[in-house]
């Protein structure tokens, strides 16, 4: 069956789904662009590789013991060490572990000249959240709006604050940036919601070039029937992030219409 939603489905959005639906939106954007922009440029998929750590320091355990200290002032003689009287079972800790993220994205590369006239970014949470993650892509995205290369960024997750664009204090639910190098610091911000369908938006390319429109829509509905999500997303469980109570009634009432959960009695 296809995606019961008429944009973005928000169960994709899951952690146990996004990093998959991540790699495969690229792939199929890639595969949709290449027929159009051929001879003139290749459409690459480039990938940033680094290590990030929890948020919480490195913990070190140490075993549940109980401590006897000596009641009285210690002298110069008397070790500093607590004596452990008894040991019990250690205690079960976190640790702060080093984590490899790979992000895939995509830049439409000029063959003639090698030089990189557009770069697609979809963004995934590693992005978004507070952290090494946001500070290093941050960075990327500022060289970029100082340079001539075009930009599309497109945000398909709810969670976690957006990136900063100036003249906009309009909420939305996802939004898709496309900024032309010749135009900067103008940019269009195309803004949507969970019952919105996700709006179609033109590739910036070089000066006179015919720039290809891109459906993600079609993109999105086409990857959720190959890879057969309506089989394994549970249409049931929780979502996350949550919806607000207006759009959690939509939502329900949508997938009740669509069968995808039974109808109340």
């Amino acid at each position: 069956m296809p995606n019961p939603f008429p944009g973005m489905n928000p169960y994709l959005e899951s952690p146990d789904f996004w990093p998959e639906v991540h790699h495969l939106l690229i792939g199929i954007l890639q595969e949709s662009l290449v027929p159009q922009l051929v001879p003139k440029y290749r459409v690459a998929i480039e990938k940033r590789i680094y290590e990030i750590k929890g948020e919480q320091s490195l913990l070190v355990g140490i075993p549940d013991v109980s401590i006897q200290r000596t009641p009285t002032p210690r002298n110069s003689s008397t070790s500093n060490l607590a004596v452990a009287t008894r040991t019990t079972a250690p205690l079960k800790i976190r640790l702060a572990m080093s984590e490899e993220v790979r992000e895939g994205y995509l830049e439409v590369i000029d063959i003639a000249t090698k030089e990189v006239v557009t770069v697609i970014e979809v963004l995934s949470p590693a992005n978004k959240r507070p952290g090494k993650g946001r500070e290093m892509y941050e960075e990327k995205r500022d060289k970029i709006f100082g340079s001539r290369t075009n930009f599309v960024e497109i945000d398909l997750l709810r969670g976690w604050e957006p990136l900063p664009v100036l003249d906009n204090d309009i909420a939305a639910h996802y939004r898709i940036l496309v900024s032309r190098g010749n135009q900067r610091p103008f940019a269009d911000l195309y803004l949507f919601n969970l019952p919105d369908a996700i709006p179609c938006f033109p590739l910036p390319l070089g000066a006179g070039d015919v720039e290809p429109i891109v459906d993600l829509q079609a993109l999105l509905n086409t990857l959720y029937d190959r890879a057969a999500y309506d089989f394994t997303l549970d249409y049931t469980a929780q979502l996350v992030p949550a919806l607000s109570e207006s759009d959690a009634a939509w939502a329900d009432s949508l997938l009740r219409e669509t069968s995808r959960v039974p109808s109340e009695s």
